[in-house]
C-alpha cells in the first residue's frame, strides 16, 4: 500500500478496495512508529486527519471524486492551516494556531485530500539542511547520520520514509529541489506566481514559491492540477488560464533539445554525482533527445546576489514578529523597546538572526546602492542568461546539488559552505523560472538528483521529460532500508 502512486490509490478508493479512513490510519501508524527517530513531522492531529478522511469517503461514495480525494498529504509547516499549529520551525510561532487556511491548504481541502500533519522545516525556511528548526533536526531516511536537505527537509523525509503519499514544500533558493535530491524523490518549483502565496509565511517575497514533492512526475502533475491557479488574495499570483499539467506526460522526446550548461559540470561537482548525471544523459539520448552545450555565465554570481536580496526581503518580512500581536513574547522586559529586543533575541534562532542582520545592513543608508541595487542589476543579467539559453534549447539539464547528503553538523559552523549547496538551484529562483529535481541514481549508496529547468510556464514539458525518464528507470521507486 505504501508504495502505491496517487493514481493507483485513487483507483483503489474509487473501486472500494480501500477507504480513505483506512489509508489515513495506516499512515498515522507509520508516523507514530517512525517519526520519533526521523522527526519529519512537528504536528500530527489524528482527530482532524480522520475527520477529513471520513468526509472524503462520503464524497467518494456519492461519486464526487477527483484524483486527490481521500489521498493522505503532508503539509510543510510554512502554510497556515485553520485549527492546526503553524510554527514555521520557530520558537517565535511555537504555539500559534492558524485562524484561516492558506490558498494551497484551501485547494487541497476543496479537492478532498487528507492532511496528515505539518512537516518540520528550517526556521522560517532559512537553511539547506533542516538543522535550524527549533523542533530539532530532521534525519535523512537513507542514512540517519545525514541531513535531508532544506528547508523542506521534513516534507522530503516524510515522502522518502513513506510517511505520506506526497507532500507540499516551498522553494526560495532550492528548498524543494535540494531536499528532493538528497532524499531520492521528485520535487517541482513552479514558475513564480503560478501557485498562491496567500497564507504562506513569507521569507523572501520575490523568490518564494510553493510546489509539490512526491515520488514521481505523474504524482506531481496531479498535485499541480490542484495547487496551481490564480488567487486574487495574492498580489504576486498570475491570472492565467487553468492548465492540465498531466496533458503532455506521454509525449515522445524525439527531437527535444536539452541544454547542458558548462558552469554546472566544473569545479565543485562531486565525481560520483557527475557520473550519475552522465548516465542520465545517456538515457535521454536513447529516448531521442538532442544535446547542445550552453553557457550561463553569471551562475557564479547567483550565491552572492541571493544572499543580498533574500536577507533584505527577510529583514522586512520578519519585522512583524515583535511580540505585540501574536507569537512569542519575552516573559520579562522593562519597556516596549526592551520587549522588542528580548522577544526577537529569544524567539529567533542563529541563522534567522544572521540573515536579518545582513538584510538590514544592505538596505541601510549608504549601502543600498552598493549592495541591494547592484544585486538587483545582476539578477537581471542572470535572468537574461536563461533567456539567451532557451533560444538554443528547450530544456536545461544538470545536477541538482553538488554532492549527496552530507553528515549532520558537517557544515553547521561554515555558513558559506552551506550556502554553496544551492549553487545550481538559486539562479532559477532569481529568474522566476520553473525547476525540478528527479531521482537519477546513487553515489556511495546515497541518492543523486537530476535537475530539469524549463522556460516560463513550461512545467508540463518538464513533467513530460521527467516522466519519460521515469518510465525507463526505477530510481524514483527505490526505498530506504528499514522503511
Amino acid at each position: 500500500m505504501i508504495n502505491k502512486s496517487i493514481k493507483e490509490l485513487s483507483r483503489m478508493l474509487r473501486s472500494g478496495q480501500v477507504s480513505s479512513l483506512e489509508l489515513a490510519q495506516e499512515y498515522l501508524k507509520r508516523i507514530d512508529k517512525l517519526n520519533p527517530e526521523i522527526n519529519a513531522f512537528v504536528t500530527v492531529d489524528p482527530e482532524l486527519t480522520l475527520s477529513q478522511a471520513k468526509h472524503a469517503d462520503i464524497l467518494i461514495s456519492k461519486g464526487h471524486q477527483n484524483p486527490l480525494t481521500g489521498i493522505p498529504i503532508a503539509q510543510k509547516d510554512i502554510f497556515v492551516a485553520k485549527g492546526w499549529k503553524t510554527t514555521c520551525g520557530s520558537k517565535m510561532l511555537e504555539n500559534f494556531i492558524g485562524p484561516y487556511d492558506a490558498g494551497v491548504i484551501e485547494k487541497f481541502d476543496n479537492a478532498g485530500a487528507v492532511n496528515l500533519g505539518k512537516t518540520n522545516m528550517d526556521e522560517f525556511a532559512m537553511g539547506s539542511s533542516n538543522e535550524t528548526s527549533y523542533f530539532g533536526k530532521v534525519k535523512n531516511p537513507w542514512d540517519r547520520d545525514r541531513v535531508p536537505g532544506g528547508s523542506s527537509g521534513g516534507s522530503a523525509a516524510a515522502v522518502a520514509a513513506r510517511l505520506c503519499v506526497a507532500a507540499t514544500g516551498t522553494d526560495t533558493g532550492g528548498s524543494i529541489r535540494q531536499p528532493a535530491s538528497l532524499c531520492g524523490l521528485s520535487g517541482l518549483k513552479p514558475t513564480y506566481g503560478t501557485v498562491s502565496r496567500y497564507g504562506m509565511i513569507a521569507f523572501a517575497s520575490s523568490l518564494d514559491q510553493a510546489g509539490p514533492m512526491a515520488r514521481s512526475c505523474e504524482d506531481m502533475a496531479l498535485m499541480m492540477n490542484v495547487m496551481g491557479g490564480f488567487d486574487e488574495r495574492d498580489s504576486t499570483s498570475l491570472n492565467r488560464p487553468v492548465e492540465d499539467y498531466s496533458r503532455d506526460l506521454n509525449k515522445p522526446l524525439q527531437g527535444l533539445r536539452i541544454g547542458l550548461p558548462k558552469e554546472y559540470f566544473g569545479e565543485g561537482l562531486d565525481t560520483g554525482v557527475d557520473q550519475v548525471i552522465q548516465q542520465s544523459i545517456s538515457e535521454f539520448r536513447k529516448l531521442g533527445a538532442e544535446f547542445v552545450d550552453i553557457s550561463l555565465p553569471n551562475t557564479k554570481l547567483s550565491i552572492p546576489v541571493y544572499y543580498v536580496l533574500a536577507p533584505a526581503e527577510a529583514s522586512s518580512n520578519l519585522s512583524r514578529f515583535d511580540g505585540v500581536r501574536y507569537g512569542y513574547r519575552a516573559p520579562e522586559y522593562n519597556d516596549l523597546i526592551d520587549m522588542y529586543c528580548k522577544t526577537r533575541a529569544q524567539g529567533f534562532g542563529a541563522e534567522v538572526k544572521r540573515r536579518i542582520l545582513i538584510g538590514t545592513y544592505v538596505l541601510s543608508a549608504g549601502y543600498y546602492d552598493a549592495y541591494y541595487l547592484k544585486a538587483q542589476q545582476i539578477r537581471r543579467l542572470i535572468a537574461q542568461d536563461f533567456i539567451n539559453a532557451f533560444e538554443e534549447c528547450d530544456i536545461i539539464l544538470g545536477p541538482t546539488a553538488p554532492s549527496t547528503a552530507f553528515k549532520t553538523g558537517e557544515k553547521a559552523d561554515d555558513p558559506v559552505a552551506m550556502y554553496l549547496q544551492d549553487i545550481y538551484t538559486i539562479a532559477v529562483n532569481l529568474a522566476g523560472l520553473p525547476g525540478m529535481s528527479i531521482p537519477a541514481g546513487f553515489a556511495g549508496n546515497l541518492p543523486v538528483g537530476l535537475q530539469i529547468i524549463g522556460n516560463y510556464f513550461d512545467e508540463s514539458r518538464m513533467l513530460n521529460v521527467g516522466h519519460a525518464y521515469q518510465q525507463v528507470t526505477d530510481w524514483h521507486s527505490r526505498m530506504p532500508e528499514g522503511i
